[in-house]
């Protein structure tokens, strides 16, 4: 038999996943992901390694399909990064964010449980569980207080994964994962949102970048880093949930002035703010600290907020620039 290592990732075709999913494949894992077969996969973010994972149809709605690809599979490990993740969509679909986000933590869970319960599993908590938060910054003491379906959801999920490993004695544990961020994130969150559309004014695509509440702060890293995180929590002796942050603060308009800073322009001449963008529950700031992670799993980020946000327009301008050919 082989002692490779074996994952299963659910929402290997997410940002997160696909950075995942590289790292296990350098560390000489078998790398599985699980993909809704309800829908034809996007596998946008993984189609350079796509022959080196092995994909399979399940769906977090259905514990049965859950537990065919378990069996069939045998992890190691199992990380669960799939969710309804976007918190503006929380509120217009409540019920299936809560189907998803929070109920489908507890059919996987289930499914670990029913098939071998010395499989590790880690579930991706947020830190939108904070939400109006208690303190500055937060901590893994930090009381839960969530403002959107999405974080109500995720918190379901982060408790019920505790529970699990308490009245189980299964290997599970949440990261709290701050606002993490790359040139693979998704159009509609906000960061991507505008280093997209700066790169479209700057090639003269777009005239205007709307925006909702600029004021508002969050602690952003790069996704790789927040992916090598969690891998190290799933290699201790015994299970442990902890804040991953940056433990930096930065403004969206921090972000905004950043990214035209990086095109040579002036954000002045191009930003509107829209009411439409404001949350119905505002999350004023998100701010990490990491210290205890970093203190016993010896984990740090390694790209700064500048880094991150050249990053993400050097890749914007140039996917742009690709699109006018």
């Amino acid at each position: 038999m082989s002692n490779q290592p074996k994952a299963i990732i659910t929402g290997i075709t997410g940002q997160t996943g696909s950075y995942l999913a590289e790292l296990l494949l350098s560390k000489g894992y078998d790398v599985h992901g699980i993909v809704r077969r309800t829908s034809s996969p996007n596998t946008d973010r993984i189609d350079h390694i796509l022959n080196l994972v092995t994909l399979h149809p399940a769906d977090l709605l259905d514990e049965s399909s859950l537990i065919r690809v378990i069996d069939s599979v045998r992890p190691d490990e199992v990380y669960n990064l799939a969710a309804q993740s976007f918190v503006k969509v929380s509120w217009d679909a409540p019920v299936h964010t809560g189907e998803v986000t929070g109920m489908g933590v507890v059919r996987l869970l289930e499914a670990v449980r029913t098939v071998d319960k010395s499989i590790k599993f880690y579930q991706a908590s947020s830190s939108e569980l904070f939400g109006k938060v208690a303190e500055v910054p937060q901590r893994e003491s930090t009381p839960f207080y969530p403002r959107s379906p999405y974080g109500a959801a995720k918190l379901y999920a982060h408790w019920m994964t505790v529970n699990y490993r308490e009245s189980h004695d299964m290997f599970a544990c949440c990261g709290i994962v701050f606002n993490h961020e790359s040139p693979r994130r998704g159009l509609e969150f906000v960061t991507r949102k505008i280093t997209h559309t700066a790169a479209e004014i700057a090639c003269g695509k777009a005239n205007k970048l709307y925006l909702g509440n600029t004021a508002a702060k969050r602690d952003w890293s790069h996704a790789a880093d927040m992916a090598e995180a969690m891998w190290l929590m799933l290699q201790q002796d015994s299970p442990k949930d902890y804040v991953f942050s940056s433990d930096e603060a930065h403004s969206v308009k921090e972000f905004i002035d950043i990214t035209f800073e990086r095109l040579n322009l002036n954000p002045d001449d191009y930003i509107e703010i829209d009411p439409q963008f404001f949350r119905p529950a505002e999350v004023d700031i998100l701010l990490g600290d990491s210290s205890l992670a970093r203190e016993e799993l010896g984990w740090k980020p390694n790209i700064s907020f500048e880094q991150l946000v050249h990053d993400m327009v050097d890749s914007d301008l140039e996917l742009v620039k690709k699109s006018q050919v």
